[in-house]
């Protein structure tokens, strides 16, 4: 597809228009001079599979990809046996209505450490991950779709970028989602050069090959953060937390990568998602 730009969700904007729902989004998005969106089931599976079905349809009319986001409660790391049944099933749910709504890729959060420490959380988190998605593979519910564990933002969630990382390698179907706030918040600040970006890719290319990076996803927004990292979401407006985009469109044309980027701001995810895009092909003008 090339590289996309869209947001996840539509912000206060969609709404003070008039707008109320997701058959509403597509061309919206495109009207906004973007091609991409994420459908985000966050708080749980709220919506009819028929519902999806009619939506995507109207998504691909427009030429918007479309990703969706699982809910936040997934944890491969929980030791109870019976939560982590739950676990499978917003997995597995997730690839049903990928299914409907004729999208290719799922966005999850991988774990949480809890009570565990976290080799012991991260130990559980693999084991799990090299059964359960070749399980997936084998009941062929895994054709043509990619499955993107998330980078995250707290030091007590499992996701830092190494761990994603290898994490991705257990499957062939699993592709890192990069979000870069998220990055940055562990880092205390610290994402800022183009150097700093290209150790994560390189990084990346090293361990899961060109291929399943230039198809990687990617969340930015800017996010406020503390000791323990992540504390909100914020809008491109902010001056005081990071992370810049330009960084890292800089890396992107200069490794040739055509990722799908997903602004995920606070409350102007379109707005901050146009920004992005027409930094990217400045940036590719002037390349050229």
């Amino acid at each position: 597809m090339g590289i996309r730009f869209g947001p996840s969700g539509c912000g206060e904007e969609f709404y003070n228009q008039g707008y109320s729902n997701i058959f509403d989004v597509p061309k919206w998005i495109k009207n906004y001079g973007l091609d991409a969106y994420e459908y985000s089931f966050g708080h749980g599976y709220q919506m009819s599979l028929e519902t999806a079905k009619k939506a995507g349809e109207i998504f691909r009319e427009n030429d918007i990809a479309l990703s969706i986001h699982a809910p936040f409660y997934i944890n491969f790391a929980n030791p109870d046996e019976e939560m982590y049944e739950k676990t499978k099933n917003y997995i597995r749910t997730g690839i049903k209505f990928l299914n409907a709504f004729g999208a290719d890729r799922l966005i999850f959060h991988p774990a949480s450490c809890g009570k565990l420490s976290r080799e012991e959380a991260l130990k559980l988190t693999t084991q799990r991950f090299k059964t359960f998605f070749d399980e997936l593979e084998e009941d062929n519910l895994t054709n043509g779709l990619i499955l993107c564990p998330e980078t995250m933002g707290k030091t007590m969630q499992i996701g830092s970028y190494k761990e994603v990382v290898d994490l991705c390698s257990h499957n062939k179907h699993l592709v890192p989602t990069f979000d870069f706030g998220h990055i940055n918040s562990l880092m205390q600040g610290e994402l800022k050069s183009i150097d700093d970006y290209k150790k994560i890719f390189d990084y990346a290319l090293e361990k899961l090959g060109y291929e399943k990076i230039n198809n990687c996803h990617i969340h930015f927004s800017k996010i406020q953060y503390g000791a323990k990292g992540e504390i909100k979401h914020l809008n491109f407006d902010d001056n005081i937390y990071g992370p810049d985009f330009e960084p890292l469109g800089k890396v992107l044309l200069e490794y040739n990568l055509q990722p799908r980027i997903i602004c995920e701001s606070m409350s102007m995810m379109p707005h901050d998602a146009l920004i992005m895009k027409k930094t990217y092909y400045n940036l590719k003008n002037t390349e050229i």
